[in-house]
């Protein structure tokens, strides 16, 4: 064969492949072949007639189209290897420029090119400071909520009542069914859907309703949220008064967190501690990723952003089936057309996530980041007994053995995915704060592959 490259704009390239003519007469038999053991031909076995009596039979037109499908099918990967072209996504025939002799035009998406440029030097101060008595307390407090007691009482809604409510919203994240609502002194940071809501209650009795108009920040976490504004039709359903339990050691057994008030409130500390950390870091290293893209090189052609598009809808039309909706009533409740809703929203997230995945594959091939079994194996546990509690059945899954195993198998490479990144992010993490010692026999260089 012989093959001429064209390097096309937005990260492709063009090829055209010119076919000897002997190997393109033999992929005509072969189709004729597989024509005439599909079809009938009169006086002979099936696949046993002559091949001309096959295309008097069928015709040219439709052997040299099997033909071209056979071809492509056996032959396109070949073609890639002696073009030396890494594909980053499914390439295409653009045409069948002729037969006689046969000449093709594939496009090609590139495989993703990343150049992180210097990030060795990137800094950024690490400040998280772990949670005092105040944050303990208030968790404590919420731990006590979990297990009050409630009376239904026939008045408006005051500061330390329960409410029972239901939102309705065109933003699908907001919209609830008998959602419960605690009424506190205090708004909090992660009050949902936003610190100060519970208070737009009071004063509301079971059977009341108003609707609540409310402006989400630009850099709210949940990104199709940010910047926009949003009501919120919401209707009391019931109001009970709450009964808090003592904080003392009976309590703590009885949350089965701790056998004592002081191990409850250590494991509780610990908890608060971990989860701030978290919260914390999903910030830091959004920023830090935010400083390495502004002087990295990143290169994918637009069908790798369109199947990250495809992921990101795919999550939402999840979260969506959990309330009930579809893809296509929630366009029509949100006034928009899939086409638009795909440039101005899911398009974006879908850059942010497709680039910081990149950036983080490109941080562990340079770190030549690994992973080993017990590290493995022990994340697998987690996600597996993580799935359990929330009522997965592995003996319930469907297709038997093979069914289970290739469950395992998905399962052993999401925990190897998040163990890398983890990984990765703990590498960023060390090189931001100046504290990063390469070891110079693990390191690879941009060039290398």
């Amino acid at each position: 064969m012989k093959i001429d490259k064209k390097l096309k704009p937005e990260h492709q390239v063009t090829l055209t492949v010119e076919v000897e003519p002997e190997k393109m007469e033999a992929y005509k038999h072969r189709a004729a072949r597989k024509l005439a053991e599909s079809g009938k031909i009169s006086g002979f076995r099936p696949g046993k007639a002559p091949y001309e009596i096959i295309v008097r039979n069928f015709g040219e037109a439709a052997i040299n189209e099997r033909a071209v499908d056979l071809f492509v099918d056996a032959e396109y990967t070949n073609i890639l290897k002696e073009a030396d072209v890494k594909p980053g996504a499914s390439g295409t025939l653009d045409s069948v420029e002729s037969l006689e002799p046969a000449k093709f035009i594939f496009q090609v998406p590139l495989a993703p090119e990343v150049d992180l440029g210097n990030y060795h030097n990137l800094r950024l101060p690490y400040n998280w400071i772990e949670p005092g008595n105040k944050e303990l307390e208030v968790a404590l407090e919420d731990l006590r909520q979990m297990y009050a007691t409630t009376e239904t009482v026939d008045r408006p809604v005051q500061i330390t009542d329960y409410v029972l409510l239901d939102i309705k919203s065109e933003a699908p994240e907001l919209a609830r069914t008998g959602f419960a609502v605690f009424i506190r002194k205090e708004a909090r940071e992660h009050e949902w859907p936003y610190p100060g809501f519970a208070k737009e209650l009071i004063g509301l009795k079971a059977g009341e309703g108003k609707v609540i108009n409310h402006k989400f920040p630009k850099d709210w976490e949940l990104e199709t949220l940010q910047g926009k504004n949003v009501a919120l039709d919401v209707v009391i359903k019931s109001v009970r008064s709450v009964v808090l339990p003592d904080l003392n050691d009976e309590f703590s057994k009885t949350t089965g967190i701790g056998d004592s008030l002081e191990s409850l409130r250590a494991a509780v500390a610990k908890d608060v501690a971990e989860r701030s950390k978290a919260d914390y870091e999903d910030k830091f290293f959004e920023e830090l990723i935010e400083k390495i893209k502004k002087t990295a090189k990143i290169k994918y052609a637009p069908q790798t952003l369109e199947h990250e598009d495809q992921h990101v809808l795919e999550d939402l039309s999840q979260r969506l089936a959990q309330q009930n909706m579809d893809l296509d009533t929630y366009f029509k409740v949100r006034n928009t057309t899939r086409e638009k809703f795909m440039e101005t929203e899911v398009n974006p997230v879908a850059k942010k996530r497709l680039e910081r995945s990149l950036i983080l594959d490109e941080i562990i091939r340079q770190e030549k980041i690994e992973i080993d079994n017990s590290s493995l194996d022990q994340e697998f546990n987690t996600t597996v007994t993580n799935l359990s509690m929330q009522g997965l059945d592995f003996n319930k899954i469907r297709g038997g053995n093979q069914g289970k195993q290739r469950v395992a198998e998905a399962l052993a490479m999401e925990s190897a995915n998040r163990l890398l990144t983890k990984r990765a992010l703990d590498t960023l993490k060390a090189i931001a704060m100046g504290e990063y010692k390469p070891n110079p026999e693990k390191v690879a260089t941009p060039a290398e592959n």
